[in-house]
Order: structure tokens, then C-alpha cells, then sequence
């Protein structure tokens, strides 16, 4: 089906989460139709923020025909956009128990399964870089898959860093289209003026007031933080400002973890965030200072709830729906950055006006 006469890109976000993908593609500019998740705690988060409908359904279970009346999607269409940023923590290289993600490991595969059925204009993946290293990943497949219905894509490894996150997070990020013969992913901007660091993102303490361990903040900002147990307050306070390290406290007998007595590695845990410099990684525990460097540049705390959202580009306004900040924080770990999403977005967006523009021509 053509669909030259309509002057919109449509995405449908699989695996939507609480909405990073979202939230990125419409302040690209594409109308995002809804989005698919079978965990059904994002559903508020989701649809509170975005103002489209949550689809709360397991894809591994669900008829791809399922989706032409939810959506009102058409076959070949080539102004339709779909978005699979799967759980991935199967494939990732930090070293961890995979028992519990090795269910989701083919998730990829069921996407496949509504991409081969609605043929849409493009694709969009991301995920772990380790997709496409790793033994048994589905990406060979999904790769094939999409040649044989004449898909052309591009695929890289891409920083967030360099589009606008303040925060390293090394992504696989893989863009497909049939309606054109060559697809390219942005290019990463390098240069140093252009990366966001922590403190552009949340030194400001009038929006980011000082605060202690185990604040609770009831309004919707939500710079709520996580409380210290004593030891850990005290490794906290020892550790020096601006990027310092657990290495400050290393020969304190009382403070010292017996795992790294003898073992040199993993500087990052219970390290602070540098002012200078993007944050690390933003993972699903970035509330406790000892999982990794998330303590507060200067003040004695781990970072809060509103600003773990800033470091994965979150606008302010953003709101999360629960009682729990380990859920929050899991959303917003577990999230494709904004900003991230909206380069992409932009990226295709592009993309599609340069192809209706030269099929008008065509035309003519």
C-alpha cells in the first residue's frame, strides 16, 4: 500500500517500558501511535506522559493481526515506523546472573514475527552491544529476515554521550528501511563542547536543593534519595569530592569490603560522580552508592530519583507512577534515554521527507 498523500511518520514502540522511546520520537516529530509492554506497572507512567495508549500484552503471545484494530495499522505501509528495544540484559557484558533474562533472550524473534507481517517503511532496534557479539544471539536471523523482504539497514554501536545524554551508555543501535536502497544511522558529534556533563545536567541546587540520605520528596518531582546504612555513610564522607574513589578508604580495616581486599578492580562502587564529565551508565540500581559510582558529587548521598531521570535525559516534567522508588528506578534504568531516541527519530525522520520528496518528483 502507498501512502505518499499522508504527511506523517507512525511508530508503534514495542517493549515500551516507561516510555524513553516515546517520549524521543515525538519531540522528533513522529506521532507515535502507542506502545507494547507486558509489565503492566508502566502502563500509568506511560500513558500519563505520552497521552497514547499502553497496550499491556506479552508480544511472545500476541497475533501480530492483533494490532490492525488497537492501532489501526495497515499492511506495507510505508509511513509506519516500528521501534523493538527488547530486554537485553541476557546479552550484556557486565557479568551477572542470566537465569532470570534468559526467558526474554528471543524476544527479538517474536518482533521479527510483526515486522515480516506489517512490512512497515522502517525499523528501529536497540539494545546491548553484547546482541550482536554474543553466542546465540537472534540479531543473524533478524538480519536475514529483513533482506529477504528487502530491507536495507545500517547498524552500529553508538555512545549516548554524543547525542545529547549526559551519561556513557554504549548502545547497538540498528535502523532498516525497504523504501529506499541505502539507510544511515547519525553520525556521532565528537567534540568535547558537545557532550553534556553531570554538572550542566543537575548542578543546579535551585532545582536540585541539597539535601540528606533518605530524603523523601511526596511532589511529583520526586528528588527522593535512597537511605545510608551507617558503614556505608561513613565510606560516603571518605570518599573525596568530584570523582573520588573508594581507593581514599582502602587501608580502613572497618570500612573495607572483604571482596576487594584482594581484588583491584571495579574502582566505579562507592565512587562519586564527577562535576566535568558525563555520568557513568545509568543501571536500575544507580540509587545506591554500592553498585557503582552514583554518589553525589559533592553532597554525602547517592544520586535521587529526579536526578537519575536528567542523567538519562528525562524531561523534569517527566512523572513516574509509584510507590516505590526501586520501581522508579527500574523504569528509568531500564529506559532507552530520550534524547537518544529523539536523534534516531530525527535521524528517520529525515530520512522519509527526502524519499516523499523524491517520489513527488516522480511523480510529476
Amino acid at each position: 500500500m502507498n501512502q505518499i498523500g499522508a504527511n506523517t511518520l507512525r511508530a508503534v514502540d514495542f517493549f515500551c517500558g516507561a516510555g524513553g522511546v516515546t517520549c524521543g520520537l515525538k519531540k522528533a516529530g513522529i506521532e507515535v501511535l502507542g506502545g507494547i509492554d507486558i509489565d503492566a506497572k508502566f502502563k500509568n507512567t506511560y500513558e500519563i506522559n505520552n497521552k497514547v495508549p499502553f497496550l499491556n500484552k506479552d508480544v511472545s503471545n500476541l497475533r501480530p493481526s492483533y494490532l490492525k484494530n488497537f492501532f489501526s495499522l495497515l499492511l506495507n505501509d510505508e509511513n509506519l515506523v516500528f521501534v523493538g528495544c527488547s530486554p537485553c540484559q541476557y546479552f550484556s557484558n557486565l557479568k551477572s546472573d542470566k537465569t532470570k533474562s534468559k526467558e526474554g533472550r528471543l524476544l527479538l524473534d517474536d518482533f521479527k514475527e510483526f515486522v515480516l507481517y506489517y512490512r512497515p517503511g522502517y525499523v528501529l532496534i536497540e539494545n546491548v552491544p553484547g546482541l550482536e557479539t554474543k553466542p546465540g544471539s537472534p540479531l543473524h536471523k533478524f538480519k536475514v529476515a529483513l533482506k529477504k523482504e528487502g530491507y536495507v539497514f545500517d547498524q552500529k554501536v553508538l555512545n549516548a554521550k554524543f547525542f545529547g545524554v549526559p551519561q556513557k551508555r554504549r548502545r547497538f543501535i540498528l535502523v532498516a528501511t525497504r523504501l529506499t536502497e541505502k539507510i544511515e544511522l547519525p553520525r556521532q558529534t565528537k567534540k568535547k563542547n558537545n557532550i553534556k556533563t553531570v554538572k550542566q545536567a543537575i548542578g543546579n541546587y535551585k532545582l536540585f536543593p541539597v539535601v540528606a540520605d533518605g530524603h523523601k520528596d511526596n511532589t511529583a518531582f520526586l528528588h527522593s534519595v535512597a537511605k545510608l546504612s551507617e558503614l556505608n555513610l561513613k565510606r560516603v564522607k571518605l570518599t573525596p569530592k568530584n570523582g573520588g574513589s573508594r581507593k581514599a578508604w582502602e587501608k580502613n580495616k572497618e570500612l573495607q569490603l572483604k571482596c576487594y581486599k584482594e581484588h583491584d578492580g571495579h574502582h566505579d562502587v562507592y565512587g562519586r560522580l564527577s562535576w566535568d564529565k558525563p555520568a557513568p551508565t545509568i543501571t536500575t540500581r544507580f540509587l545506591y552508592t554500592s553498585t557503582g559510582r552514583y554518589t553525589h558529587p559533592e553532597q554525602n548521598r547517592g544520586i535521587s530519583i529526579r536526578e537519575g531521570a536528567v542523567l538519562q535525559s528525562f524531561p523534569l516534567d517527566y512523572k513516574f507512577d509509584s510507590n516505590s522508588l526501586g520501581a522508579v528506578a527500574t523504569m528509568i534504568g531500564n529506559a532507552v534515554p530520550p534524547k537518544l531516541a529523539e536523534a534516531l527519530g530525527t535521524s528517520i525522520l529525515n530520512h522519509w521527507h527526502k524519499w516523499l520528496l523524491s517520489k513527488q518528483e516522480q511523480d510529476l
